[in-house]
C-alpha cells in the first residue's frame, strides 16, 4: 500500500480559518496605524503656518492682508497637502486668526486647528477618538 503525501481538505479549511481570525484582527490595527502616520502632515501643516504668521505679524503689525479681509500668508498649497486641507480666517479687525486643518481621504474626519495664542486643539475626530480642546490628537 502506497501513502500519497499532502493536505486533507480538513486541514486546509483549519488553515483558512486560522488566516482569517489573524486578517481580521489585523487589519484595523495595520488601517489605524497607516491613519495615525497620516496625520502628522497636517500638525505639522499648522505647525509651520504659525510660524509664517507670526512672522508676517512682526513684519507688517497685523496679521491680515493689505485689505485686511484675508490672512496675511496663504495657507499651506505649494506643494499641495495630500491628506489636509489648510485655511485661515482673521478675527479681532487682523490681530487674531485661527488656522485649520481639514482632512480628506484617509484621515476623513479629523479637524485641527491652531490659533494666534498657539492654542491647539481637535474638535472633530471621527468616531473611536477622542477630541481635545488643549491639543492636537494623533492616537
Amino acid at each position: 500500500m502506497q501513502r500519497i503525501a499532502g493536505f486533507t481538505l480538513i486541514e486546509l479549511m483549519i488553515a483558512v480559518v486560522i488566516v482569517a481570525i489573524l486578517s481580521t484582527l489585523a487589519l484595523p490595527s495595520y488601517t489605524r496605524y497607516l491613519q495615525r502616520g497620516d496625520l502628522v502632515e497636517g500638525t505639522q501643516a499648522l505647525s509651520q503656518y504659525r510660524v509664517q504668521m507670526e512672522q508676517w505679524y512682526q513684519d507688517n503689525n497685523t496679521y491680515a492682508d493689505a485689505a485686511g479681509a484675508v490672512c496675511g500668508v496663504n495657507p499651506p498649497g505649494n506643494p499641495p497637502q495630500v491628506n489636509f486641507q489648510v485655511t485661515c480666517t482673521i478675527t479681532a479687525a487682523g490681530q487674531a486668526y485661527t488656522a485649520k486643518a481639514t482632512g480628506i481621504k484617509a484621515v476623513n474626519g479629523f479637524v485641527y486647528t491652531i490659533d494666534n495664542n498657539n492654542i491647539q486643539a481637535t474638535p472633530n475626530v471621527p468616531s473611536g477618538w477622542s477630541t481635545s480642546t488643549s491639543s492636537w490628537v494623533i492616537r
